[in-house]
């Protein structure tokens, strides 16, 4: 059987539903996934509308043990929740309702995530605003998966082509950012994503730090970060054995890293890495959320509230969420 890939939908009132429905027939994801979405069907079939797309729907039962039976190819398979009436649904607006129901989505698909019925999960859009509106205590996708999951610092990645980059900091402000590199974090950080890469199944994988000041500091002229920080954690996971090398100035290393330089890049802070993947191509930097019980990848774009129900979102971004999903889950399942 082809792996089978769980979508919570994502905000109703955002294009997570139209970039859904119109990824399930394109022929990559039909090749190489069976999709299970969870998500509201009233939605969904009026955001296949939108798209001008005719996914054929094969409701489940949301029954765990049930699932595999029920699931069919080439099909929008459904476990439907029923907490969105789309007659009063309004797009591109932040409201307490589609927050509440994008949690809900995330908690079933998480369900079924831990129960090993689906392979991988790739998920789409929420609304930090939406989230907050329905008092939902998580700011993003990565902290309610650590969360259900019980995993405590779930590593960021992002892939686009080859270039692999993961993050030493997520949504911290960029003060507190510099403030939390240090040799620790660093060196565990090397661990980890070191640990991470060889699940996804690259058996001896070479990774690259990124330096946090200009020109990598220039031995302390233009910061101490390098050298008594990110250095010392470098030589310190060498002598354990890890391929590691850096760090190496950001305004290079990227580009060395997509010409194969390193298997990954360690990027310190949240924009030093999304520019440079999402000037390589924005619709194709996949995120992926690595350290749990299972693998997850996602779209990096919002809700995009400004064109949602209007039929123009482009699924190229979930379409290559699937695709990668499907692409490492085989590993992922095999080395966990």
């Amino acid at each position: 059987m082809k792996p089978i890939i769980c979508v919570p939908m994502g905000d109703p009132a955002g294009i997570g539903p139209e970039i859904v429905a119109a990824s399930i027939n394109d022929a990559s994801v039909e090749k190489n996934a069976i999709v299970v979405v969870v998500g509201n069907e009233g939605v969904l079939r009026r955001a296949a509308e939108l798209m001008k797309v005719s996914p054929a729907f094969n409701i489940l039962s949301g029954d765990a043990a049930k699932l595999r039976d029920e699931v069919k190819e080439n099909a929008l398979n459904l476990v439907n929740i029923d907490n969105i009436d789309i007659n009063t649904l309004e797009y591109g607006v932040i409201s307490a309702k589609c927050g509440q129901a994008s949690f809900e989505y995330i908690e079933k698909a998480v369900e079924l995530s831990n129960a090993g019925v689906v392979d991988a999960m790739a998920t789409t859009a929420i609304n930090k605003e939406s989230l907050k509106a329905a008092k939902v205590p998580f700011i993003g996708h990565t902290e309610i998966l650590g969360s259900l999951t019980g995993t405590k610092d779930p590593l960021t990645m992002f892939q686009v082509h080859s270039l692999r980059v993961f993050f030493l900091t997520r949504h911290l402000s960029l003060i507190d950012a510099c403030k939390a590199v240090k040799k620790e974090r660093v060196l565990d950080y090397i661990r980890r994503c070191t640990a991470s890469l060889k699940q996804l199944g690259l058996e001896n994988p070479s990774m690259v730090v990124a330096g946090l000041n200009p020109h990598s500091g220039e031995h302390g002229l233009f910061g101490r970060e390098e050298v008594d920080e990110i250095e010392p954690a470098i030589e310190a996971a060498k002598a354990e054995g890890y391929r590691v090398s850096g760090p190496n100035p950001a305004d290079s290393v990227f580009h060395f890293a997509l010409k194969g330089a390193w298997d990954a890049v360690l990027s310190l802070y949240h924009d030093q890495g999304h520019i440079a993947t999402k000037m390589v191509d924005f619709e194709r930097t996949i995120s992926l959320t690595l350290g749990m019980p299972f693998l997850r990848t996602s779209v990096d774009h919002g809700t995009a509230f400004d064109i949602a129900g209007k039929g123009k979102a482009s699924a190229v971004s979930m379409i290559e969420a699937i695709r990668l999903a499907s692409e490492y889950a085989g590993n992922f399942r095999k080395n966990r």
